[in-house]
């Protein structure tokens, strides 16, 4: 009897795999799991000209890749290798994770569906013109469940219509009659299943981030951040011409109210008092015309705005000191606009 003896040595190949995975790990801060289905050579080929400068794609055997990571020098990698299933691939970089998971999302491109596939959105065909001549294309296009029509000529959809929903297979008649309506529901590409930076892995959710909204909520901040210092009188460069536009007004006012005189109130001193001055000699020339000398008469009774009495001339000069008001405001307004110009500089 022959007995056979198998060796339980690993390939050389296998182990000079698994020490080429384990190399990249050590060298790059950030790991990915991509998963590979689905992806055309073509498609492939042209992801991997777009992240020559940015990312290492490596594609390798998913036994080995959980070989290389369970014996890899760091031990908090080693949750990563739960990701690896499937048509998997390793990617290294280092940007952090989220640049990564951008990246990634922006090399994809649209694609057609297959027969059979499982559409990952609704799918709608939109009401319009299409580019086919009348003919039998009509009835195609019916049958695939897309409302179409002949209307001056020409093949139409005569109304916007859903004709796949997420997570339904797609039928054969459907999936032709989209090719050549062109329209693409996939986006092919890389899919990062997960990516390890320092200890931490990260998923896809928490990697997709709505960019304008958090421009958004900077922006609050920063208006929030700038009325707070405004109100509390904190001085900083993006706030100080505001706090000290404020701080002259109140002065100011303080002043006139105080019949203070200075050489930016002695105006409105003047023009209070002149008001007052007209109001009691209204009131004694109501009450005895001879009170008056014929100069105070002359200028009561004279209307030099267009048919304006006294009464008429107060009320226009309080509506002129309002009017002042409100462009002081609009001026501290100004003011603070201007501290929003760092941060939109920030995000274009």
């Amino acid at each position: 009897m022959v007995v056979e003896h198998r060796s339980n040595e690993i390939p050389r190949w296998k182990r000079d795999e698994v020490e080429e995975i384990k190399e990249k790990i050590a060298s790059y801060p950030v790991v990915g799991i991509v998963s590979m289905a689905d992806i055309p050579a073509k498609q492939l080929q042209k992801i991997r000209r777009s992240l020559r400068e940015i990312a290492v794609l490596k594609m390798s055997r998913n036994t080995l890749i959980k070989r290389a990571i369970e014996n890899s020098d760091d031990e908090n990698i080693i949750n990563l290798k739960d990701f690896v299933s499937l048509q998997t691939a390793l990617i290294f970089t280092k940007e952090n994770p989220f640049k990564l998971y951008r990246i990634l999302e922006d090399t994809k491109s649209p694609a057609p569906i297959r027969a059979g596939a499982i559409t990952p959105t609704d799918i709608i065909v939109e009401k319009g013109p299409t580019s086919f001549p009348p003919g039998p294309i009509v009835g195609e296009l019916q049958n695939a469940g897309i409302p179409a029509a002949i209307e001056s000529g020409k093949v139409v959809i005569r109304e916007r219509k859903t004709v796949a929903k997420a997570g339904e297979a797609v039928p054969a008649g459907l999936a032709s009659m989209l090719a050549r309506l062109e329209i693409y529901p996939l986006l092919i590409g890389l899919d990062l299943r997960a990516a390890y930076e320092d200890g931490l892995i990260f998923k896809p959710e928490e990697l997709k981030i709505d960019e304008k909204a958090y421009a958004e909520r900077f922006a609050e901040a920063e208006e929030s951040a700038f009325n707070l210092s405004v109100n509390i009188a904190y001085p900083t460069r993006r706030t100080i011409a505001t706090i000290l536009n404020i701080a002259a007004e109140s002065a100011r006012n303080l002043a006139i109210n105080a019949c203070i005189i200075t050489p930016e109130t002695v105006g409105r001193l003047l023009g209070v008092a002149h008001q007052e001055m007209l109001s009691l000699a209204s009131e004694l020339l109501k009450r005895d015309e001879s009170s008056l000398g014929s100069e105070l008469k002359d200028a009561l009774t004279t209307v030099p705005t267009g048919g304006r009495g006294a009464t008429d001339v107060r009320e226009a000069e309080r509506e002129e000191a309002e009017e002042e008001t409100e462009k002081e405001k609009k001026e501290e307004e100004e003011g603070e606009e201007s501290g929003m110009e760092g941060l939109g500089a920030l995000f274009g």
